[in-house]
């Protein structure tokens, strides 16, 4: 990119999408931005932004790219694209589980939470249709914005994109009663019809099982690894087992394996109390063949902040541990 260039694109980082307030960089509509003899031509993609903002979103292109030296005219041009044309991520994280009710969310949602703290532009595209919790973990309740060329996500209080079928609801306690095929074509559309932009970082969280959705998935999202969570209870070897399978059999790498609801920390003496028996942490890691990334215990102030919506603002030691070591197996650097 030459320097023209990239001052052209830092005027342009400055122009908010409406709907979703990220820059037209941000989003990936740039798609072409250069200067000469004073005259500067922009070309944008006007993917997902209703028509009424259409006008209005050239203006303030047109008014940024002014500001700069030696532009002295502005040309802006809308195009259409496709959101799946448009979206550019750097790595997929797939969090499942071979079962329902073992915190699988929860656990995307606090590494969505914790890499959006380091600055990383993160997505969460809530894959569990028929149980889809994301949203009121984050107390989000607004309708995605849009147009006939694709779909905007929802942004969290740290700036995290959201997409989950809560989000189209009537109310969050509506059930959805849909039969597989249908299942799989709603996650498809999330992957291929919303505009997730530039992110570094996006978080699936599949429906627990091995069914038709989790398959639709890793066949069809180029997944960099999975992250399988489980918690200390009977048959969990096998059910993990079962889950890690199936994403080998797709070629999918196993990121490594997370025990929720591992122990209960007793704020009187501190110790810990293994309420739904003896760890198996290092058993099941032994068992998939992946490095056991973290334990995440029973927290009632964790559990509280989620039944509030405000999961971002929750912080412990575990988290954290977790948080370095999933880097470190994306980096390649868990000594696999």
């Amino acid at each position: 990119m030459s320097q023209i260039e990239a001052k052209l694109q830092k005027a342009l980082n400055k122009v908010l999408v409406p709907g979703i307030m990220r820059s037209l960089v941000q989003m990936n509509l740039v798609r072409s931005a250069e200067l000469n003899e004073g005259k500067a031509k922009v070309t944008l993609a006007s993917t997902a932004i209703p028509a009424q903002y259409h006008k209005l979103l050239k203006d303030q292109a047109t008014a940024a790219v002014s500001k700069l030296s030696r532009v002295e005219e502005v040309t802006v041009d809308l195009v259409e694209a496709r959101p799946k044309e448009l979206n550019q991520i750097e790595k997929i994280i797939a969090v499942m589980s071979g079962k329902g009710g073992v915190g699988k969310s929860l656990v995307a949602s606090l590494l969505a939470t914790s890499f959006a703290r380091e600055g990383k532009d993160i997505g969460i595209l809530d894959a569990d249709i028929t149980g889809p919790s994301i949203p009121k973990m984050f107390g989000l309740n607004a309708r995605p914005s849009g147009s006939e060329t694709g779909i905007l996500p929802i942004l969290s209080r740290l700036g995290i994109e959201i997409m989950s079928m809560n989000l189209f609801l009537p109310s969050e306690d509506e059930a959805v009663i849909w039969r597989g095929p249908l299942l799989s074509k709603a996650i498809t559309q999330f992957w291929e019809e919303v505009l997730w932009g530039k992110l570094d970082c996006l978080i699936i969280d599949l429906p627990p099982g091995t069914g038709d959705a989790p398959l639709t998935v890793l066949q069809t999202i180029p997944i960099t690894g999975v992250i399988d969570v489980f918690t200390p209870q009977e048959l969990t070897e096998m059910i993990v087992k079962k889950a890690v399978r199936m994403a080998q059999k797709m070629n999918v790498r196993v990121l490594g394996v997370v025990e929720n609801m591992s122990y209960l920390v007793l704020p009187e003496t501190g110790k810990k109390l293994e309420v739904f028996g003896r760890s198996k942490g290092e058993e099941m890691a032994k068992a998939s063949g992946a490095p056991l990334l973290g334990k995440l215990p029973l927290d009632p102030e964790l559990a509280r902040l989620c039944d509030e919506g405000r999961i971002e603002m929750y912080s412990s030691d575990a988290v954290s541990e977790l948080f370095a070591n999933v880097v470190a197996a994306l980096d390649g650097k868990n000594g696999e």
